[in-house]
């Protein structure tokens, strides 16, 4: 091999809640979990306990992640299912990254359980496949969970060969074998690519990467739009040039979600959800020194349908009063008052660090009451904060924050755990199909989820 060829690796722990619990419980004499149908997730009895993780032999019963735990009992009576440690999870993810570092200084963390390693100019002459069956060895004998590692020509190939058969493997895939290894794949198979998108290609015909990688840009343009068309025809031909790095990304808006215990159909009930959620996203604009211009609402029926509007304001604002307002005059758009809602979601987007204020704002005398407010709400934040990094407790209280792309979404997400104590994330599919990054605490609730959300009109 050149040594001027570019090489990256992908380690992926291989069913990594599953497996980190599989050490411990076997550590303290218990069934290795990994042998039989079993999953990792929070209290089985709250309805919006899903499968966090689920072991390889949960294959066969077409158990999905992020399903609801009744509905995998549903399918699999028998399944096992382990509450998460999500300390001990911690613990594992950070011996898991230590021992990639030593092969390479230059590692990107994809998520709790992944991670990018540039290994350019680091193999000395060496075999990068036999580096690779190191790296896997050293990590199943001195922690105990395998990984596959996959050898690339850039991330994205790096990626998709981590993902070819499991587990405990190493796979390659350069440049010259896009078209023998990739290209007859299924479409949705290709990074980056999600059920919604993948949904519409087949429609069209495109059922491979293959054949995606031989559309035109214009067809893809009409079919997925301009800015995600040429991502999507890139990495259909294998070619990526970012570099593995640890740059953070901006947010470029921000929302909160709730999601209702029990169905609703009280108008005030929903309100005092939708005050809440858009009280933490103003704060947490104002605590970034954001000011919003666009406001958008959505609610979730019981069946999953989404509705969702969107409106721009004349100049951008960080009170809550005035996007709340913004907000609630939607709710009659999207709801029409009697649907069951199981869900409701808030946010801010067109942010800017800059201040524009019109005289005619400060003509409503409780202006000052509402700045006083948010302050006083600010105030007692920060108090909350400063005993624990995330104050927020509850799933149903998790922030998600928004971005034009998957990168900068696993950016912000990284930069969030680095910054608390006892925080992790991971990798998950939303029910549009696009990526999220999720932030949760050491009891299993997701504070954040950093996501790339279309945000409709």
């Amino acid at each position: 091999m050149s040594e001027d060829r570019r090489v990256v690796f992908h380690i992926d722990v291989n069913s990594a809640f599953v497996s980190w619990s599989a050490v411990k419980i076997l550590a303290e004499g218990g069934q290795d979990i990994r042998l039989v149908p079993s999953v990792v997730s929070g209290d089985p009895t709250d309805r919006r306990s899903i499968v966090a993780a689920k072991s390889i032999p949960c294959k066969k019963f077409g158990i999905n992640t992020a399903e609801p735990v009744s509905m995998a009992l549903r399918k699999c009576p028998q399944l096992v299912i382990v509450r998460g440690d999500w300390e001990w999870y911690r613990k594992c993810s950070l011996n898991f990254m230590s021992i990639c570092r030593t092969y390479s200084p230059i590692l990107e963390q994809f998520s709790v359980d992944e991670c990018f390693i540039e290994m350019t100019g680091r193999l000395g002459g060496r075999d990068p496949v036999l580096v690779a069956d190191s790296l896997r060895e050293e990590i199943r004998t001195r922690l105990g969970f395998t990984v596959n590692v996959g050898v690339g020509s850039n991330k994205l190939l790096a990626k998709m060969a981590s993902d070819f058969e499991k587990p405990d493997r190493t796979h390659t895939l350069w440049s010259s074998e896009v078209g023998e290894k990739m290209w007859p794949l299924p479409v949705g198979d290709l990074l980056w690519v999600g059920r919604k998108t993948q949904e519409r290609l087949t429609a069209y015909g495109v059922r491979t990467i293959g054949n995606l990688a031989g559309m035109t840009l214009p067809v893809l343009n009409r079919l997925v739009g301009q800015k995600y068309a040429r991502q999507l025809l890139d990495s259909a031909n294998g070619r990526d040039d970012s570099p593995v790095s640890t740059e953070m990304a901006e947010a470029k808006s921000y929302s909160a979600e709730r999601t209702f215990r029990e169905d609703i159909r009280d108008p005030k009930a929903l309100d005092r959800e939708l005050f809440n959620a858009a009280c933490e996203v103003a704060h947490r604009i104002r605590r970034d020194e954001f000011y919003a211009s666009g406001v958008n609402v959505f609610v979730k029926t019981k069946d999953f349908e989404v509705h969702a509007k969107q409106c721009t304001l004349s100049q951008p604002t960080d009170v809550t009063a005035l996007l709340l307002n913004e907000a609630r005059r939607m709710i009659p758009v999207v709801w029409d008052g009697v649907t069951p809602l199981r869900q409701v979601g808030f946010g801010v987007f067109r942010l800017t660090h800059e201040a524009v204020f019109q005289l005619s704002l400060f003509e409503d005398g409780r202006i000052e009451y509402y700045r006083q407010w948010d302050r006083d709400y600010d105030a007692r934040m920060a108090q909350r904060e400063s005993s624990s990094r995330h104050g927020r407790r509850g799933r149903e209280k998790a922030l998600v924050f928004c971005y034009h792309t998957a990168e900068e979404a696993l950016s912000a997400a990284k930069r969030s755990v680095r910054t608390g104590r006892n925080l992790f994330f991971s990798r998950a599919e939303l029910e549009d199909g696009s990526e999220c990054f999720s932030v949760t605490d050491q009891d299993g609730n997701v504070l954040e989820k950093h996501s790339v959300m279309k945000i409709l009109k």
